[in-house]
Formats: C-alpha cells, structure tokens, sequence
C-alpha cells in the first residue's frame, strides 16, 4: 500500500523554529552591536570635553596675556610719544645753537678764544701758587687752631714723603717740676691724662699732623721703657696722609695712653732703624736724657753723667741722614738735657724748639 505524501505548509513547526532561532540571532546581534556603540560614544564624550576644557584654559591664559600685552602696549605707545617729543626739541635746539653759531663773527670768536687761554693760563698759575703753598704750609689734611686763632711760627721742618713723629709718655712727663711728677704718679689713670704737661703734649702732636704735607706718609711712636704705634699693629708700615679718617683715629688713640715708667731712647732709637723704608724726618717730643738703656738700671735713682752717657749710646744706632727735629718740654733736674738735644738736631740737620707753656 503506498504512502501517504506529507503536505509542506509555510507555517510548520520546523519552519517556526528556524525562523525564531534567526530572529534571536539577530536580536543578539544587535545588542552587541548597540552596547560597543555606547561604549565608544561614551569614550569619545570624554575625550572631546577633556579637549574642550583645554580649550576654554588656553582661551583664559590668552585673555590675560591680552590683558598684559595691551598694558605694555600703552605704556610702550606712552613713552615713544615722550621720547618722540623729547627728540624734536632736541632738534629744536640743535638748530638754533647751529644758527647762533653761523651768527658768530670769525674775528670776535678767535678773540674770545684768546681772552680764554690767557685766563686758562692765570688760573693754572694761581694752582701752582697754591700747591707750592700748601706743600709749603702742609695744613690741608688737619685742622687745628691755638688760642685767639693764632699762627705759629716756629722752624721746625714738617716737610718729608715719610714722617716719624715719637712721643715720650714716661711718667716724667706727668709734670714739669719733680714734686709734681712725685704726686701724679701716684694718682689715678684719669688724673694722669688730664696733667697740664701731658696735654700740652698731645696738643702738640695733634698740630703737628695738621701741618704734614697731603701727599706723605707717616707714623706716631709713643715710648717708655717700650715703644708702641699709636695705632697698634701698624709698627711695621706707614700710614697715609691722606687718609684723614685714619689720622684723626691715631690722634684719639693718643688720649688712652698713661704716662708711667722710665725712658729708653735706645730702644726705640733700634726700633727706627729697623724701619723699612727709613724715616726722612723725625720729630722728636720729650722732656729729658733717657733714664735706662735696653735693660733697666741696677739702682733706684740715676745721675746726670749717667744719663748723658745712655743719650749717647742711643743715638749712636739712629740710621744716618735723616733730620731730628727736637722740641723738648720743660723738666727741673736735667740740666744737660737742653744742650745734648741742641746738639742732636743741629748734627742731623734738623731744628731745635723749646716751646713757652702756652704752646701750641
């Protein structure tokens, strides 16, 4: 018996589930597809507002700067205008000195050049003049004026390129009478600076430098049994003149000092000849002979004879050639002191000066 042939319809259930399998395919297809869209749109937002926020920056740093530069810009306009202006009168000016000038007669020009050069000459004389005479007088660095502003003549030669001014400050120059060195000795230190006779001395330095020639050199020895610079660690070098402020220091220095001990012209006579360069003027203030050579006296007191024969002995180690000048204080007691120093100065070719109680 043969068999039946089956009927093929569309809506069958294979057909059905063929097409439900194609349809969730699909589906699944397009969920992938809309998911990695999201994705990349999302991603790509970010970037793009990553790139607009960078934009917005760059515009606000450029509206600043605008800012800046517009600034600048009117203060640079500001001042091409000035110089601008300033430019043109100086042309102003230009042309009307050129016009003053082609003004000017040749003859009465070469006239006033003459009148000129001959004033240039008087002038140039009148400086000379001048600098011969403060070289001369030498009081153009310090200043210093005695009583009723009085000048003072006095011999001493202050000239020199190296001035070596030595100042006694042993006790004897506490007082010009022994009874009065006997009691200020044994006074205190401020009494002993403001002695009449020790003051007189350190006025005297102190007119001395006022006299020294600007363009010298010089140096301040205070001495005892010792010797010290006026400004201490300067005992191996000069000073300069000119500089006033260092000058004015080592006069001020002087009012520390005390005036104590004995005297030793030998050693400091030592000290003067290891010097370099040499001295070429001393000037020399004390009151008396030296009391004690290098080493101290083997007795309490010294005789006259004793005394002269230590001044001998120090002056025999003075470098040869350089003047001493002497201005010896008043002393009682030492009655060869006067013609030893006379003697001294007039072998060195220096000057000798025994000054009034007033002085300077």
């Amino acid at each position: 018996m043969a068999r039946k042939k089956r009927r093929f319809t569309t809506f069958s259930l294979s057909f059905l589930d063929i097409m439900s399998c194609g349809f969730g395919a699909v589906a699944l297809v397009f969920l992938i597809i809309r998911h990695g869209a999201d994705h990349d749109i999302k991603a790509e937002n970010q970037d793009l507002a990553s790139e607009v926020n960078l934009l917005q920056e760059e515009v606000q740093f450029g509206r600043e700067h605008l800012v800046k530069a517009r600034n600048t810009l009117d203060v640079t306009s500001d001042e091409l205008a000035k110089t601008q202006g300033l430019a043109r009168r100086i042309i102003e000016q230009i042309k009307k000195v050129k016009g003053n000038i082609a003004e000017i007669d040749s003859t009465d020009e070469e006239q006033d050049v003459e009148r000129l050069q001959e004033k240039l000459k008087k002038l140039q004389l009148a400086k000379k003049e001048l600098e011969a005479e403060n070289k001369k007088l030498g009081n153009n660095v310090r200043k210093f004026v005695g009583d009723g502003d009085r000048q003072y003549l006095t011999g001493l030669r202050l000239g020199g390129d190296r001035i070596l001014v030595l100042l006694d400050s042993s006790a004897s120059m506490l007082g010009d009478q022994l009874i009065k060195v006997i009691r200020a000795r044994n006074m205190s230190s401020h009494v002993k600076r403001k002695t009449e006779k020790w003051q007189r001395a350190l006025r005297t330095v102190s007119w001395l430098t006022a006299q020294f020639p600007q363009d010298s050199q010089y140096q301040i020895y205070s001495f005892n049994t010792g010797f010290r610079a006026a400004i201490p660690g300067t005992e191996d070098r000069w000073l300069n003149v000119d500089d006033r402020d260092q000058l004015d220091s080592a006069i001020k220095s002087l009012d520390d000092l005390v005036p104590e001990n004995g005297t030793s012209l030998e050693r400091v006579f030592n000290a003067i000849s290891a010097m370099n360069p040499l001295p070429d003027n001393i000037i020399l203030i004390t009151d008396g002979l030296p009391t004690q050579g290098m080493k101290r006296p083997r007795g309490a007191t010294i005789s006259g004879s004793d005394r002269r024969a230590l001044f001998k002995r120090a002056i025999k180690v003075l470098p040869k050639g350089v003047p001493v000048n002497v201005i010896l204080e008043p002393m009682e007691g030492d009655p060869f002191a006067a013609s030893e120093f006379w003697k001294l100065a007039m072998e060195t070719q220096g000057s000798f000066l025994s000054p009034s109680r007033d002085w300077p």
